[in-house]
């Protein structure tokens, strides 16, 4: 089915600006808005479930809300260690959501973030504990190298078979997540085993960890990731590529066309998908656990998609979304301390927040607000476009 173009019409500037240049105040705000709104509804979810618990605890305790959230915001940011934490949890969020948020440009649900990033870590995990001995100016590029590369790899799959055969990226990526988790089970019981271990992991990657910069875990992979915002954001419209990318995800047929391939740009998009949330991967092992589990598990591969949704697939929207999820993941210790509520709440607020944000047409309703004119969201065009059938 061709999709309808959503070139903006002439004269319009409040999408062309959200695109590479600098909204204007009423910009900001209308594309800001949905998101603002989410959390905030995701948050008033989350405190009425701590309302409703408290009941069950033997009392209403009307101030449960405000001490858990206080107490979360406290340990997030009422310190320098305490924003510290909250940027080593938020790094690979970061690289996670661009690896999502560039697919949604390119028209592409990549659901197979979780799979890249594990492998990645793999590859980093075995290639540094392969050069741990060598000096680390060699030994850090090596490892960070092959992590990426992993994903990429990891990446390229589901993007040559959906340019070669049409399957759909949804179902290969999906499988490919648990893929993933099954060949690192066996390497990481088998090839890349550490001699005399005492369970199944992988050798110390040594001279390969990533020197710290700030505070104890402030690693350099929170730079990479940093840096790697803008460099998105220069890719996707700045560059020759980039534009490419956005064409073919507005209008596949427009761009063929126009003498694009949308079929290798579609493997190079899920390839670069692949190894920014390898490298991910990467940056977690180098820099925080220094090995890898047989039986090794996160959650950081879903909740990029979650970080891009809230980004609305733009770098630095990705960036802050990313900040928000490292945020609750960092204030969720003290907060269980404190207000004594589980810090699996975080998941119920994170999950609130994205049922939201997919509930789009409602909450604009409800605020009676509307769409920005010109401005496209290819995120939730491109999920609709999923479950819709016309993808």
């Amino acid at each position: 089915m061709t999709e309808p173009d959503r070139t903006p019409a002439a004269g319009r500037t409040s999408g062309r600006a959200w695109r590479g240049r600098i909204p204007s105040p009423g910009g900001i705000v209308r594309i800001a808005l949905i998101p603002v709104a989410s959390v905030v509804a995701g948050l008033l979810v989350g405190g009425v479930i701590m309302l409703l618990s408290s009941l069950a605890t033997g009392g209403f305790n009307i101030a449960l809300p405000l001490v858990a959230y206080s107490s979360l915001f406290t340990a997030a940011f009422g310190s320098i260690n305490g924003i510290f934490f909250t940027l080593i949890s938020a790094t690979p969020l970061i690289l996670g959501g661009l690896a999502v948020g560039i697919g949604f440009k390119a028209g592409l649900f990549n659901i197979g973030a979780q799979g890249q990033y594990l492998i990645g870590a793999l590859g980093a995990a075995g290639v540094g504990a392969a050069v741990s001995g060598a000096p680390a100016v060699a030994a850090i590029p090596v490892a960070l190298l092959a992590g990426a590369a992993c994903g990429a790899a990891w990446g390229f799959i589901p993007g040559a078979l959906k340019a070669w055969t049409g399957a759909h990226e949804v179902v290969t990526t999906i499988m490919l997540n648990f893929i993933a988790s099954a060949v690192i089970a066996y390497l990481v019981t088998g090839p890349l085993l550490a001699p005399g271990a005492s369970f199944a992991q992988t050798g110390p990657v040594g001279n390969a960890e990533l020197p710290i910069l700030f505070g104890s875990q402030g690693h350099l992979g929170v730079l990479i990731a940093l840096a790697a915002v803008p460099a998105t954001w220069w890719l996707l419209w700045k560059s020759t590529l980039g534009f490419e990318i956005r064409t073919v995800g507005a209008n596949p047929d427009a761009a063929r066309y126009a003498g694009m391939r949308p079929a290798v740009i579609t493997i190079l998009t899920l390839s670069l998908c692949g190894m920014l949330a390898g490298l991910a991967g990467a940056g977690q092992i180098l820099g925080i656990t220094h090995f890898m589990q047989a039986s090794y598990g996160t959650a950081i591969g879903f909740d990029s998609i979650s970080v891009a949704l809230i980004g609305r697939a733009h770098p630095v929207g990705i960036l802050f979304g990313a900040l928000l999820f490292g945020a609750m993941r960092a204030g969720s210790g003290l907060m269980q301390i404190s207000a004594g509520v589980p810090s699996e709440i975080i998941d119920v607020i994170q999950a609130s927040i994205l049922l939201f944000l997919a509930a789009d047409v409602l909450v604009r309703r409800l605020l009676r607000v509307r769409r920005a004119e010109g401005v496209e969201l290819e995120e939730l065009q491109t999920v609709s476009r999923t479950y819709g059938g016309t993808h």
